[in-house]
């Protein structure tokens, strides 16, 4: 019986210092000095947050050491990080996500608009800065191969209605049912439906139109593989695709504390294009290279690291 108390008294106390610890990679509060940064596990948020890390390290000359909080599983968990002060700095965000989940605002669809309700929203609601576009947005394409858009003549997605009868349609799977901006919502903004939808995992769509298994396919408009597989991404003429362009979020406790970080991220804005996000995605996802020397090459690549009075990249 004693040795049962003692027992209960250990697995109390191991209780009692857990319930004070914070997620993996979260370690607390963030104190003056330190900016962390939030980075999905996706390559592209990855990369994209050591953009930032490695500008930050070189325009402080290492007075300040950025940290990267990595491998987050959603939006909504960077948003949470930043808003409990575990983290001050989100390398990749999405306007119309954020939008749409952290503001609880309906869609919009005008990109200037929809960046302006995201950007005012933040400020009010969140005192953080919302930072303008890298230059790409991550949103669903319609997507085919050169030899495909030739054929039929295609440079919009209103240009497959002719031929939608004829054309196999591949979908991620959870499209194919997504309300808003899934299928059901795009057979009634374009006014034409597929004979063939062949929903599948998001990944293997690619390589089914590429493989010429499929006509045209509903992708993410960044994949490496449109530029390793030289695809087309049909223009979205009626912009039914809500904007995701992808952005730098900080909150405005850190921008206030070290005022000079906004000049370092605002020398990414439109600096990287959605065709320059391809192939930077293709070289991390396709031929396997980390993410942080992806980041590192781009940044040398496009003179960022150049001593010049105005800072570097011009």
């Amino acid at each position: 019986m004693k040795r049962i108390k003692q027992y209960c008294i250990v697995l109390v106390l191991c209780l009692t210092v857990l319930s004070g610890c914070s997620l993996p990679g979260l370690g607390g509060n963030s104190s003056g000095n330190e900016v962390k940064i939030t980075a999905l596990a996706t390559s592209e948020s990855q990369i994209m947050s050591h953009m930032l890390r490695l500008l930050i390290e070189h325009d402080t000359n290492g007075k300040v050491k950025p940290t990267l909080i990595n491998n987050l599983g959603s939006s909504t968990i960077q948003h949470n990080a930043l808003v409990n002060g575990d983290a001050n700095l989100s390398g990749a965000r999405y306007n119309g996500t954020d939008l749409t989940g952290a503001l609880q605002e309906d869609p919009i669809k005008d990109p200037k608009k929809a960046m302006k309700a995201t950007q005012d929203g933040f400020q009010k609601k969140f005192d953080q800065t919302f930072f303008d576009s890298y230059g790409f947005a991550n949103t669903y394409a319609f997507m085919v191969t050169k030899e495909t858009a030739k054929k039929y003549n295609l440079n919009t997605v209103s240009d497959l209605k002719a031929h939608s009868d004829e054309l196999k349609l591949g979908v991620d799977s959870s499209w194919l049912n997504r309300q808003g901006d899934g299928y059901p919502g795009f057979t009634k903004e374009y006014g034409f439906k597929f004979n063939t939808v062949r929903p599948m995992q998001i990944g293997l769509v690619y390589d089914a139109l590429h493989s010429k298994n499929l006509d045209v396919a509903v992708g993410y408009s960044t994949d490496g593989r449109i530029a390793a597989y030289d695809l087309k991404v049909l223009k979205d003429d009626k912009h039914f695709f809500p904007p995701y362009d992808a952005s730098t979020v900080a909150t405005n406790d850190l921008l206030k504390k070290h005022p000079e970080l906004k000049s370092t991220i605002e020398k990414l804005h439109n600096k990287v294009s959605t065709k320059e996000m391809q192939k930077l995605n293709y070289q991390a996802d396709g031929e396997g290279q980390e993410p942080a020397i992806v980041a590192e090459n781009f940044l040398k690549e496009h003179n960022y690291f150049e001593n010049d009075k105005k800072g570097g990249h011009k």
